[in-house]
């Protein structure tokens, strides 16, 4: 028997893609007595658990020398949001190295392809919202640049 068939879980839509050596900023519900209130949690992604009951990821992150870890179900109602502010360079798929390394030594450099791709993506967007205006613009930039040559070539002569 397949657990898929047993129960089907719901993947919250407010999650992005994320991976081991994200800086993510995680906003979650907190039920305080007879009040609820929204806390975030920014720190590194350690661990990425995809599994059949919906997975999870563990967030860690270290105030005031004391490192903490929180684990979030994907599939959890009080993941209000999840936004990734920096996403790392990582050949491991899961960090728990990061543990026993100070400050400095923990920092991550950057993935670039993600943010040239992401670029890449909002540059064909604006090429094709603007395509009319610039190719109107275009038009008048080279009558204005033959009436600059005319008016050298009379200077000239």
């Amino acid at each position: 028997m397949n657990i898929n068939s047993i129960s089907q879980t719901k993947v919250n839509p407010k999650i992005p893609q994320i991976s081991p050596g994200d800086t993510v900023r995680v906003s979650f519900k907190v039920k305080e007595a007879n009040r609820e209130r929204v806390q975030t949690l920014l720190g590194l992604v350690v661990r990425v658990r995809r599994r059949a009951d919906g997975g999870n990821f563990t967030v860690r992150r270290v105030t005031y020398g004391i490192g903490v870890e929180h684990t979030f179900p994907f599939a959890s109602p009080f993941l209000e949001k999840i936004e990734v502010v920096r996403r790392g360079k990582v050949r491991r798929a899961k960090l728990y190295y990061i543990r026993r390394l100070s400050a400095k030594e923990a920092r991550l450099k950057e993935r670039r392809e993600r943010m040239a791709e992401k670029v890449a993506a909002e540059a064909v967007v604006e090429e094709s919202v603007a395509g009319e205006s610039v190719a109107e613009e275009g038009s008048v930039e080279e009558a204005v640049g033959e009436e600059a040559v005319d008016e050298e070539a009379e200077k000239l002569e």
